[in-house]
């Protein structure tokens, strides 16, 4: 490929070297440099990678795409005949480039994408699950990894860099499928991986403090500026008209928070959805959501909801809680815009599984243990809320919080633990590069406010065993903050651990010592 076509769509110029240079890879990682590549620099929080160009100059690469000016020592490093691209942002850059190098597979399918602050997981997964219903390929990518042909491929983040994201859109491609979904981050877009991506549909799930902090995003505005982006990128936009934030949003994708027809709104903004609309459970949308019931039977813990407006049809779903009816409803709306059968529609969502999202792992007199993903505290007050309307015994949760994050999200999750389950356990989540005993100590600070019972044991596999062995019949455990996740995460290291996996281990050994116990009685 010729550098300066993948270039096409961002200022660039040529510093030293021959304009029309051409490279077999595209390569960010200096460990990955070879004759042939392209190697292009990035300046980090961490690492500045322009400091490695001797190094990858010596393993063959003869272009090099920079973002700042060369210092005297990596100019002198660059022998005749190489090039030098300059360009103002390496990240935006590495998309294009991304893009050409794989030729552009997103082209080639239908992309769907979703945001929000929570909800993305689930309703990605809903989306699939109807498309595959009706008999559609359909390749996922979020934070439960890339999902492509039944291979599960584990990403870092929940949207990937660019260069990982094109490389699974070729491998969609290839495999025949017709449509991409993916989780859109709104630190994927601040960081320019889904630069050059156009969606054909994007879908705006709810807004709240989130993600705010070192690292992450300066200040709330921030924060909903680049969810915002999503939409502005998508052919078609959906969003929930029910959100707080609602007017906000729609005043940066519009230019106005009128309430006219939604589905003209993008008319005459450039760079806005030609068709936009509106889905709520409360306000008047396009497509809405009534008659609620949450249902518990053997085997079916769920909702049954009615849907009105431009689509209409009785929804039975298979996970808990009324924010999932929201999650549904977006996918149900999406899935009507795209024709799919009613009946795709409902099957799909009334055999529903999403790994981690309101996942019932046991349920029996003794107990109801459920793993769920909810690591800040609106999802947690979400959650508990949720299960508070299946009148357990005693509710337990089980959490703790990431490290080197915001520490508010702690405060925030003691203080909703400490109001709204019966009896906390305070335990590890993924630490990273702080110490558990630091983290637990900042949630015990807000949760000893609410007056709510807790304890603390920081080994999570413990905490889980000891929530399950003194459960009380009629309990429901809630073990929350990793879902699907199967590591923790300790100092820089990933070490495999899946709550699910260690639920069912305990309640193995406790049922194996209750049978053990009774042929003993015998």
């Amino acid at each position: 490929m010729k550098i300066r076509e993948g270039l096409a769509d961002v200022d660039y110029r040529v510093v030293m070297g021959d304009g029309e240079a051409e490279a077999e890879e595209i390569v960010y990682d200096s460990r990955k440099a070879a004759p042939g590549a392209a190697f292009v620099c990035m300046t980090g929080t961490r690492t500045d990678s322009h400091d490695f160009i001797p190094e990858v100059i010596d393993k063959g690469v003869r272009v090099i795409i920079a973002e700042r000016e060369l210092r005297p020592e990596e100019a002198a490093a660059i022998p005749p005949g190489a090039t030098v691209f300059s360009v103002a942002d390496s990240r935006e850059a590495l998309a294009h480039l991304s893009a050409a190098r794989f030729g552009y597979p997103a082209r080639k399918m239908k992309c769907i994408g979703v945001t929000g602050t929570k909800g993305k997981t689930t309703t990605t997964y809903m989306i699939k699950a109807i498309l595959e219903a009706a008999g559609k390929k359909v390749g996922l990518i979020g934070t439960a990894g890339a999902v492509i042909g039944g291979h599960t491929y584990p990403t870092l983040n929940t949207t990937p860099e660019s260069y990982e994201l094109h490389h699974y859109f070729a491998m969609m491609a290839e495999a025949g499928c017709e449509y991409m979904i993916m989780e859109v981050s709104s630190q994927g877009i601040k960081m320019h991986r889904t630069d050059g991506i156009t969606f054909d549909y994007g879908i705006f799930t709810n807004l709240s403090r989130d993600h705010i902090g070192p690292g992450e995003h300066t200040d709330f505005e921030e924060y909903m500026y680049y969810k915002s982006r999503l939409l502005i990128n998508s052919r078609v936009g959906l969003i929930n008209r029910d959100d707080e934030h609602y007017g906000r949003v729609l005043r940066l994708i519009t230019g106005s928070s009128g309430e006219g027809d939604k589905e003209d709104a993008g008319a005459g903004f450039p760079g806005m959805p030609e068709r936009l609309f509106t889905y709520a459970l409360d306000a008047e949308a396009d497509f809405m959501a009534g008659g609620i019931h949450y249902v518990s039977e053997p085997g079916f813990v769920g909702m049954d909801f009615r849907v009105t407006g431009r689509y209409r049809g009785e929804i039975r779903m298979r996970i808990p809680g009324r924010f999932n009816v929201y999650n549904a409803l977006a996918a149900v709306s999406l899935c009507s815009l795209l024709d799919i059968p009613d009946s795709c529609i409902c099957h799909a969502l009334e055999h529903l599984y999403v790994n981690g999202r309101m996942e019932i792992v046991h349920t029996s007199p003794r107990c109801t243990v459920l793993v769920d993903y909810a690591h800040n505290a609106v999802s947690m007050e979400s959650l508990l809320r949720t299960l508070r309307e299946y009148h357990p015994k005693r509710l337990v949760c089980v959490f703790g919080c990431g490290g080197n994050r915001s520490k508010d999200r702690r405060y925030a999750m003691g203080e909703i633990g400490g109001k709204l389950a019966d009896f906390c356990i305070l335990t590890a989540d993924n630490s990273r590069y702080e110490k558990v005993e630091d983290i637990l100590a900042d949630i015990r600070s807000s949760i000893e406010k609410t007056g709510g019972d807790f304890i603390e044991i920081p080994d999570r596999r413990e905490a889980i065993a000891y929530s399950i062995v003194n459960a009380r019949p009629g309990d429901m455990i809630a073990v929350i903050g990793k879902g699907h996740e199967d590591y923790q995460e300790i100092e820089g290291v990933r070490y495999p651990f899946l709550d699910r996996k260690v639920i069912e281990e305990v309640i193995e050994k406790l049922e194996k010592g209750r049978e053990d116990a009774e042929s003993d009685g015998k």
